[in-house]
């Protein structure tokens, strides 16, 4: 069942699908959609993100953006699926209320995936609960009950989210930096390239981000830097018809070559062997 909502004066659209993997046709024609998935039935759901497989477990989970690419291998019936765009609630213009970009949403990495512990199980469902009440109840206050009861939801993924990562007693100025550093890269990757770049928008010094993220992460700032580019190549090759020289201009490069170069250092091949490799 999809319950949908939209404010057509500004474009603001909110859908709640209680089947996603049968009925995201439906959201078809709405762009720019960014979603929050949770596995509410007893068997895994299979999922591949950019060409990337892996498994939500029951009880857990997801989001994705309108960035990456998302595909069912296989169709499931449990998958609940809230569904909303920028006009509708804005993560970018709201993230001082819910800290939750570059933490549950974000376009760099493979999508973070959350357990609902035993503990908030009941908790998650009482909310769904009123969301599928709210979604049934159509007055002048519907979108605004909406988009408290999304905030909420976003705010509890984000929580258990941190509470989750492998340093969860992480001083928060300095996980709300490496956030913030992740938040940066997905917006600016096309045109900044260098760890200075970001520390000067961070208002840190390289060092200091460095030192920061090889005591609590495996990747550097600049491999995330590089990572990113290379991801969007991969997108780009993988499903669009744009050529590598096309490609590189996109990503702000002078010549294929540098691309080239950056791509093989990453993924251990050129574009066209990974293009032709995944084909």
């Amino acid at each position: 069942m999809v319950y949908s909502y939209q404010e057509k004066d500004v474009g603001a659209f909110f859908a709640l699908s209680t089947d996603y993997t049968n009925e995201r046709e439906q959201f078809q024609h709405q762009p720019s959609l960014i979603s929050i998935h949770w596995n509410k039935g007893a068997q895994p759901v299979s999922l591949n993100v950019d060409g990337i497989d892996f498994q939500l477990q029951p009880h857990e989970i997801t989001t994705t953006t309108f960035l990456q690419h998302l595909d069912f291998p296989h169709s499931s019936s449990h998958l609940a699926t809230f569904t909303f765009n920028r006009e509708f609630y804005c993560i970018n213009d709201h993230d001082h209320e819910t800290s939750c970009n570059g933490v549950i949403f974000f376009g760099n990495q493979q999508p973070p995936i959350t357990t609902i512990s035993q503990e908030e199980q009941k908790k998650f469902d009482m909310l769904y609960d009123v969301f599928l009440e709210e979604c049934r109840t159509q007055d002048t206050i519907q979108g605004e009950m909406l988009r408290i009861l999304l905030k909420r939801l976003i705010i509890k993924i984000t929580r258990l989210t941190k509470d989750q990562s492998p340093y969860p007693d992480l001083p928060e100025g300095q996980r709300d930096t490496i956030r913030k550093f992740n938040v940066l890269v997905d917006i600016h990757y096309k045109e900044k390239r260098s760890v200075q770049d970001y520390a000067d928008l961070l208002f840190r010094s390289p060092k200091t981000l460095s030192n920061l993220f090889a005591k609590y992460q495996q990747k550097s700032p600049l491999q995330i830097i590089h990572e990113r580019i290379v991801l969007e190549a991969k997108r780009q090759l993988l499903y669009t018809s744009k050529s590598t020289k096309e490609i590189a201009h996109e990503l702000g490069f002078n010549d294929v070559g540098s691309l080239h170069r950056l791509f093989k250092r990453v993924v251990g091949q050129t574009p066209q062997q990974f293009k032709s490799t995944q084909n």
